[in-house]
């Protein structure tokens, strides 16, 4: 047992000198030294592997595909001679909506209208693009510099209400015929599709050189309807977050001096701002909770919009946004009152004023007159004179 020990002893001491220069093997620095000897190189492992990732384009953290991405391992680490080299999923919002006749004009050669987008068959290397009027756009396989190109020359002249910060989404895709089209993680698979149930709901024309495979446009399209809206929604989260965030004083100074804490001005931009913010949500063509009309006719395509919705969690996500939204309309109802209160005591401090005004007046001009009232005259004593 202790030449077996001893050997052992040899064989780690020789290997950690290589690695780490010369160490004593002596009580607990052996056991320090195995811990440091093995751990190393499964830190530089994973640093590495951090570092690959880095690289690639993958769900932001707040994204709820990133809690699913390990459903995805078995597609990513099992390659198949069918299976295409995995390629990006670029979804940006600029801007709160696009002017469309102004889009038309600058779109490259051979866009079409593609149901509720615009679809460009080719841009960059080897993408393809469809930009939806909520203001966002979907890029598959094209690079995000080749995404944000396409924002300079093409879109940005055609914003209505340009956002400061695009919001992104981003997630990956693979091409395999031998597989059904769906999505497994954060990995979209395009793969076998059913016909069409109707055949006007395929493109117009079929454009001379295309950079992805036709035959997958309409997955592609359900796809991108659904991460449009859903980077759109985000749009709104942020803006409500940013409103709610700029009341949040509202409740505390009510709480500790019974005043608002704003000015007159303030509260009237900040019902302005609600109303804005509601009027954006409520009067928007984009409904979260709708399915679109295409997918009533097409089963399949339906299926692969709600696939991509549910793992966004949009339903979830506008329940939230409702609630939050009634939240602000409480918010709005008391700026509306402590705006009513504030103008019915500015009105009766006006009255009071008048009021004091004609009384001095009054006073003045009949002063005299109404002391003579109140009062009367003394009247003087005349003495009496005697007549013979």
């Amino acid at each position: 047992m202790t030449a077996g020990m001893n050997v052992l002893r040899s064989a780690l001491y020789c290997s950690i000198r290589r690695t780490h220069g010369p160490v004593r093997l002596t009580g607990p620095r052996l056991c320090l030294s195995l811990r440091f000897a093995y751990s190393r190189p499964f830190s530089d492992e994973r640093a590495a592997t951090a570092f690959r990732g880095d690289l690639k384009q993958k769900p932001k953290a707040s994204t709820p595909l990133r809690r699913t991405a390990s459903a995805s391992l078995p597609i990513r680490s099992n390659p198949t001679p069918t299976r295409s080299a995995i390629q990006p999923v670029l979804t940006f919002a600029t801007a709160e909506r696009y002017i469309p006749t102004r889009l038309r004009s600058r779109l490259p050669p051979h866009s079409q209208k593609l149901h509720d987008a615009w679809w460009v068959p080719r841009w960059g290397k080897d993408g393809e693009v469809f930009v939806f009027p909520n203001g966002s756009f979907v890029c598959w396989g094209t690079t995000e510099e080749e995404a944000r190109q396409f924002t300079k020359q093409v879109l940005a002249p055609c914003e209505v209400g340009s956002l400061p910060e695009a919001e992104t989404e981003s997630l990956e895709f693979v091409s395999d015929p031998s597989e059904k089209t769906r999505i497994q993680g954060d990995l979209i698979i395009l793969g076998r599709v059913a016909s069409l149930q109707d055949p006007a709901s395929a493109p117009a024309l079929q454009p001379p050189d295309p950079a992805l495979d036709t035959a997958t446009l309409l997955a592609r399209y359900a796809f991108s309807q659904a991460l449009s809206r859903s980077t759109a929604l985000a749009v709104l989260e942020e803006s409500l977050e940013d409103y709610l965030s700029s009341v949040a004083q509202l409740p505390h100074a009510l709480e500790k001096t019974g005043e608002p804490g704003l000015s007159r001005e303030a509260l009237i931009k900040k019902l302005g701002a609600l109303l804005k913010f509601r009027q954006g949500l409520n009067l928007n063509r984009e409904n979260f909770s709708d399915i679109p009309d295409l997918y009533w006719a097409e089963p399949e395509l339906e299926g692969f919009f709600k696939a991509m919705s549910n793992a966004l969690e949009v339903k979830m996500r506008t329940n939230a946004v409702n609630e939050k939204i009634t939240y602000a309309t409480e918010v709005q109802s008391i700026l509306r009152q402590l705006l009513t209160e504030s103008t019915a005591h500015r009105m009766e401090l006006v009255i009071i004023a008048l009021i004091a005004v004609e009384v001095v007046i009054a006073l003045i001009r009949d002063g005299p007159e109404l002391w003579h009232m109140v009062f009367g005259q003394p009247q003087k004593s005349h003495p009496k004179t005697n007549t013979t």
